[in-house]
């Protein structure tokens, strides 16, 4: 395994667009930040590039934007970054190699022991078996990433002001329908650093929509408020991962789209391809420095 060695005109081509307005609640609101855009670490170039990355990820990066997405988070060598509920470490593939050796990557998976049924915890314990083999077949990529499993209901990742940043991608639609997103975000609040980032990526609606009827989508104003709630401000938004072709308006929800594309006998999975992955929001909290 190694870190492609990407020139920097590559990093520059990769560089993150501007921060831009967006919706809030269905309404356009003014953007809380403007961002010039923001260059690619050389070291996140090439871990985007790196050859261990499993090519059915790497299809995906034009719709996940991973090195756009992680430098408008503002991380960089050196920080303590916890990703909470990789799934299949499509995000970790990246941020373990960038981080090993400078910074620490820690893996907040869910503990299937406390799981809420029986299903889920079959599924968490095979997400998280997988997860370690992952790890264990590469360890030059892997070996230094810790992970922790973690109560959904009642979380802690970790020691009070210990980590430089949180991570969390397009989890935020399950809390919320299983009332776990304060206790997450409280969670997200207390083991940051004075300061600390959260950075949140989540399918986007453009209305609130209420906790019976999500179907992977909700609200930026919903996100907003919980993060504000738990004591985070708002620094940035971006639309690096928008998709104007997604209408929202699909027979299974979000997951009627790529990757999933749980599409219904007698639909043309071909349409639904077209549209691409969900449109997302994307946002930057700070835990405010005092």
């Amino acid at each position: 395994m190694r870190l492609a060695c990407l020139p920097l005109v590559l990093a520059a081509a990769l560089a993150a667009p501007a921060v831009l307005a967006s919706h809030h609640g269905g309404m356009p609101v003014a953007k809380p930040a403007t961002e010039a855009s923001t260059a690619i670490d050389p070291g996140l170039a090439a871990a985007v590039a790196g050859d261990w990355r499993l090519p059915a990820n790497v299809a995906r990066d034009g719709h996940r934007n991973p090195a756009a997405t992680l430098s408008f988070f503002g991380l960089a060598p050196g920080m303590t970054v916890i990703e909470v509920s990789p799934g299949g470490g499509w995000y970790t593939e990246i941020l373990a190699p960038w981080l090993r050796g400078q910074g620490r990557l820690v893996a907040a998976v869910n503990d299937p022991a406390r799981a809420a049924n029986e299903r889920a915890a079959t599924f968490f314990t095979r997400q998280n078996q997988a997860l370690r083999e992952r790890f264990a077949a590469e360890p030059a990529v892997f070996d230094r990433v810790r992970l922790v499993e973690v109560d959904p209901a009642a979380p802690v990742y970790g020691e009070p002001g210990s980590a430089d940043a949180v991570l969390t991608f397009r989890n935020l639609h399950g809390w919320m329908r299983n009332g776990q997103a304060d206790e997450q975000m409280a969670a997200f609040f207390a083991v940051l650093k004075p300061g600390g980032v959260l950075g949140v990526e989540q399918h986007r609606a453009l209305v609130d929509v209420p906790v019976e009827q999500i179907d992977g989508y909700v609200s930026e104003a919903q996100v907003i408020a919980l993060a504000e709630a738990a004591g985070f401000v708002l620094e940035a938004r971006s639309e690096i991962n928008a998709n104007p072709r997604d209408d929202r308006d699909h027979p299974n929800g979000v997951w009627t789209l790529p990757p999933t594309l749980n599409v219904p006998e007698g639909m043309d999975r071909a349409e639904f391809e077209a549209i691409g992955e969900s449109d997302r929001m994307t946002l930057r909290f700070r835990k405010p420095a005092a």
